[in-house]
């Protein structure tokens, strides 16, 4: 078939010209192989655009979903964002799979021939503000040798960077405090106002993206970008991303955490702060002459300080369910805060001549003051009341930080309007969307009525490629000898694998006890999380041979290691979340209350989909074999079991550690 140009030949293009056995991507792939998974997920794809209709696709690993969702994209001609879980998703995307298609589709790029038009887009923290960095130029705040000298290198970047993005910057320290002063975060956005508006580089970025007919985003930027427009009631100028028909959600089992995050509200001891920190570098840097405003900032710095010393006491996240109780033994003390916020309002009003950053300051007041009446005295059905306590950061890491917060309980409404009612059509697609082959899970948590649906079964041959062990001489996770028998069973295991494993953990403190248990003990290198940064543990592992990563959450999704570098997956316990969890506590509650099961209608099929997704992190190619570990026989067992292993793929299943031993025998060399 000749090669397809722009225009005229792509509407001419049908999916199987371009999928098929002789089609345009069996001569342009140098590992083409035909998947009619690929076919099947692109067809559906193209109909939903098509027929402005949703859809939700479980394509499995191997599919070749990324190219299933990307060429009905191009060919529909409309506007298209696709939101994907993870930056490195997003790369992927935008510096590998569309020059891919772009190449074969319009073949060696000619000047002046349009091309693709695509745009790659960050959250604003991501980018640099120019006008924070010549106010830092202008009255310098900056702590010890490190920071000055990292400031003039962003001074040096910012003369030629095209793009703001702090990626560009290999050299910055990953946690630099720097960075937080300089990013184009939107609290302290001015927008239309500020000096450096036509040179901004989220100006460039969105003006980019008005341009554009595909946007590559994260869920991230998305309903952060989509919370901003709800608050602004849907205003024109409102967030950074452009109107567009269609939004494609790669990784779409993340989406009601995501979304919940971003719905929610958050007041803490640090957000008031930062405020008082910004009313005061005004009146120091904008000759903002106000005796009162500085007496009043300081009283206000007073009452935060003994309000969140008040709060409830407790470890990590935990309900704040007392608020009355809380308000009759300490109200003079919140109205006393809330009164010293609202007469702050006032002062920065009464200012004469008020520059731009003055207007902010009144926003960020006037929010503060609604956002903490409506945590201390709403009494929203739908909304779990929550606190949270974390250690502190730079210079104040002793001083504890309190962030109290309001959660949506079940977002699918709010999502059913704002999102799936909003958009011609949305298209859900992840490995792990599926609870024993149906979406009614999914749905249900998000709202989505009326979609289609496709189970697109993966490419590889797992009855082949994997067997799955699941030792039924275990005692039960909470049996007191779990984690030492845990401790016995994994080294087992790992000496049969030769180490080349991942020991992926439902928490940290069993992750941490198994890891010093069976340090100086196991003959394979040892690496452990947060020792380094996710990133660099990777390239350590698939460096090292015979390694074996000790691991929690993080590393159970989006994580990507190919070929015999990685021959095992052990998971210790299934991935029930923790029902002592505020969010998790509330949902169930909700459940019940509403006569449903929370068991079996809520923590059953969210452990599915994790248990799917760490188990994914092994075959990644139609090369790999491997191993796959549950140390948790509550799966063979209990009743729910059966809808754990209907929702796994077709994995060779044994509860004999022999085979196992087998199966290696018979496919590595000793």
């Amino acid at each position: 078939m000749p090669e397809p140009t722009q225009s005229v030949q792509l509407s001419r293009l049908s999916l199987y010209q371009f999928f098929g056995p002789s089609g345009v991507l069996s001569q342009r792939h140098p590992a083409y192989e035909f998947r009619r998974g690929q076919l099947a997920m692109a067809t559906a794809v193209e109909e939903a655009i098509t027929e402005k209709r949703h859809l939700i696709v479980e394509a499995g690993t191997g599919t070749g979903k990324t190219l299933a969702y990307l060429l009905p994209i191009i060919k529909s001609g409309k506007r298209v964002i696709v939101s994907t879980g993870t930056k490195n998703l997003q790369e992927q995307l935008f510096f590998k799979d569309v020059p891919f298609l772009e190449h074969a589709l319009f073949g060696e790029a000619v000047e002046g021939e349009p091309r693709l038009r695509v745009c790659y887009m960050k959250g604003r923290q991501n980018y640099l503000c120019r006008k924070k960095l010549y106010d830092l130029t202008d009255q310098p705040v900056l702590n010890g040798l490190d920071e000055i000298n990292e400031f003039r290198t962003l001074l040096d970047w910012d003369k030629q960077t095209p793009t703001g993005d702090r990626a560009e910057l290999t050299t910055l320290p990953e946690n630099t405090p720097l960075w937080g002063k300089l990013n184009a975060g939107a609290e302290h956005c001015v927008g239309s106002k500020c000096t450096e508006f036509e040179r901004c580089f989220i100006t460039t970025m969105r003006r980019q993206a008005a341009e554009s007919d595909i946007i590559i985003v994260n869920h991230h930027l998305f309903f952060a970008d989509l919370s901003v427009k709800l608050a602004a009631d849907k205003a024109p100028d409102a967030g950074v991303l452009p109107a567009a028909a269609c939004v494609i959600f790669d990784e779409a089992h993340e989406l009601e955490d995501v979304a919940t995050s971003y719905f929610g509200i958050t007041v803490s001891n640090l957000k008031v702060e930062d405020l008082l920190r910004d009313i005061e570098i005004i009146t120091r840097d904008k000759n903002v002459i106000s005796t009162d405003l500085i007496q009043l900032s300081s009283r206000v710095r007073e009452r935060s300080q003994f309000f969140f010393s008040l709060l409830p006491e407790g470890d990590g996240r935990f309900a704040f369910t007392n608020r009355d109780d809380f308000l009759e033994e300490c109200g003079s003390e919140f109205i006393g805060f809330k009164n010293v916020i609202r007469q702050l309002h006032s002062e920065l009003q009464a200012i004469p001549g008020k520059p731009d950053e003055v207007h902010n300051l009144i926003r960020r007041t006037d929010e503060l003051h609604a956002q903490l009446c409506f945590l201390m005295e709403s009494h929203e059905k739908n909304t779990v009341y929550w606190i949270e306590r974390r250690g502190g950061r730079g210079k104040f890491a002793k001083v504890e930080n309190v962030f109290l917060q309001a959660t949506p309980i079940d977002v699918s409404a709010i999502l059913r309007q704002s999102l799936f009612d909003r958009f011609e059509s949305i298209v859900l697609t992840s490995a792990t969307l599926a609870v024993a082959n149906g979406f009614d899970y999914i749905k249900g948590r998000l709202g989505l009525e009326n979609a289609r649906e496709l189970v697109v079964p993966s490419h590889f041959d797992y009855e082949s490629q994997a067997i799955f062990y699941v030792p039924k001489d275990m005692p039960g996770p909470r049996d007191a000898d779990f984690t030492q028998q845990a401790t016995i069973r994994i080294r087992q295991l790992l000496d049969i694998t030769r180490g080349r494993a991942f020991c992926l953990f439902t928490s940290h403190s069993q992750m941490q006890q198994v890891h010093d248990a069976l340090l100086g003990q196991l003959d394979y290198p040892m690496l452990l999380q947060g020792s380094a940064p996710k990133t660099a543990l990777i390239e350590e592992f698939r460096a090292t041979p015979n390694a074996v990563l000790f691991a929690t959450s993080s590393f159970w999704q989006g994580v990507d290691v190919q070929g015999e570098q990685l021959s095992c997956v052990i998971i210790d316990k299934i991935p029930f979340a923790v029902p002592s969890d505020p969010i998790v506590q509330a949902r169930s509650r909700a459940i019940d209350e509403d006569g449903g099961n929370s068991f079996f209608d809520y923590s059953v099929p969210a452990a599915v989909i994790t248990l799917k997704q760490g188990f994914g992190r092994l075959i990644r190619s139609l090369n790999d074999r491997g191993l796959l570990v549950l140390l948790d026989n509550r799966i063979l067992k209990m009743r729910y079991g059966k809808v754990f292993v209907e929702s796994l793929p077709p994995y060779t299943r044994t509860t004999d550690i022999r085979k196992v031993e087998e199966f290696f025998g018979c496919s590595h060399e000793e």
